[in-house]
C-alpha cells in the first residue's frame, strides 16, 4: 500500500481488541453500537490532537491560572447517514459543545455509486473545523461526495475519520484530496465483487440499527 502523508493509520492493541468484536458477526446489535462509540472515541483523541484551543483564566481549589481550553463551538462533527450516526456520541463525548450536521447518502445497489438524499450543517459552517464520520472506507465514493457537498457548503478546514478502511477507497480518497487529513482505524485487505470490505464486518448500519441478516 502506497504511504501517504495525510494518511493515519492506527495501530494500538485496544483499538484492534475492539474492532475484531465489531467484525465477530455473533456480536448482537447493542454490544456493536457501544463499542462503535468506543472507537469513535479512541479515534477521536488522534483526530482532535491539532484542534485550535484558547487560554481560559480558572480558579482550582488553589490558585487561579490560565489554561488552554477546546473552543467547541468551533468544531463541527457530521456523520455520512446513516451509519456514520454510530460514531457522533463517541465525538461528542469528548467535545459536548461541538456542533453536529448531517449528510445522507445511499449507496446504489447496482452500481455501487452513492446519491444524495439529505444535508443539514450548521451556521458558520466555513469557520470551522469539520470531521466527517463514517465507519467504512469501502469504495471512496461516499466520503468523497460529502467532501465535495460540505466545500460547497463553505467548509475548508475538512478532516475524515473511519473505523475500517479498503485501500481502493484509500486510493481514491487520496487522489481526489491529497490536503485532507484521513484516520483509518484498521485498513483491510481488499473490495469484493460487491464492493465490501474484506474481511471487512458487513453493512455498518445494519449492524448498528438491527436491520441485518446473516
Amino acid at each position: 500500500m502506497k504511504e501517504y502523508a495525510n494518511v493515519t493509520y492506527l495501530n494500538h492493541p485496544v483499538l484492534t481488541h475492539k474492532i475484531a468484536i465489531l467484525r465477530d458477526k455473533n456480536t448482537p446489535t447493542s454490544e456493536f453500537r457501544t463499542v462503535v462509540k468506543e472507537i469513535a472515541m479512541m479515534e477521536g483523541y488522534e483526530a482532535l490532537k491539532h484542534v485550535a484551543t484558547k487560554s481560559v483564566e480558572i480558579e482550582t481549589p488553589i490558585e487561579k491560572t490560565v489554561q488552554p481550553m477546546i473552543v467547541g463551538k468551533k468544531l463541527c462533527f457530521v456523520p455520512i447517514l446513516r451509519a456514520g450516526l454510530g460514531m457522533v456520541d463517541g465525538f461528542t463525548a469528548l467535545v459536548p459543545t461541538a456542533r453536529v450536521g448531517h449528510i445522507g447518502l445511499y449507496r446504489d445497489e447496482v452500481t455501487h455509486e452513492p446519491h444524495e438524499y439529505y444535508c443539514k450543517l450548521p451556521e458558520g459552517i466555513e469557520d470551522m473545523d469539520v470531521f466527517v464520520v463514517d465507519p467504512m472506507l469501502a469504495t471512496g465514493g461516499s466520503a468523497v461526495d460529502a467532501i465535495k457537498m460540505l466545500k460547497q457548503h463553505g467548509a475548508k478546514k475538512l478532516h475524515f475519520v473511519c473505523i475500517i478502511a479498503a485501500p481502493e477507497g484509500v486510493e481514491v480518497f487520496e487522489k481526489e484530496f491529497p490536503d485532507i487529513p484521513l484516520i483509518v482505524g484498521a485498513l483491510d485487505r481488499q473490495l469484493n465483487e460487491n464492493a465490501y470490505i474484506c474481511p471487512g464486518l458487513g453493512d455498518a448500519g445494519d449492524r448498528i440499527f438491527g436491520t441485518y441478516r446473516y
